[in-house]
C-alpha cells in the first residue's frame, strides 16, 4: 500500500510552532503533529476523511501542549 494525498504545513498551536503531516493509506487518512524543534511526535490520529483526521491530532496536540510548561532560555 502506498501513501496517497500527503500535506505537511507548519502552524502554531498554544505558543508552540508545529509541523502537521497528513496522508491516506487505503480508506483511512493519518495525521501527525510533531514539535518543530526537536521535532518530538506530539499527537496522532486516524479519520475518514483529512479534516476529520486533522481536527483529532490538533484537539489531543492542543491539550498536551496547554498543560506544558515554556521555561525561559538566557539570551546571549
Amino acid at each position: 500500500m502506498k501513501a496517497e494525498e500527503y500535506s505537511r504545513e507548519q502552524r502554531e498551536i498554544a505558543g508552540w510552532q508545529i509541523t502537521v503531516e497528513t496522508y491516506k493509506l487505503g480508506d483511512v487518512y493519518h495525521c501527525t503533529i510533531a514539535n518543530v524543534d526537536p521535532g518530538a511526535r506530539i499527537a496522532r490520529a486516524d479519520g475518514t476523511t483529512k479534516e476529520e483526521a486533522e481536527q483529532r491530532a490538533i484537539e489531543k496536540a492542543t491539550r498536551y501542549l496547554g498543560q506544558t510548561r515554556k521555561f525561559p532560555t538566557p539570551q546571549g
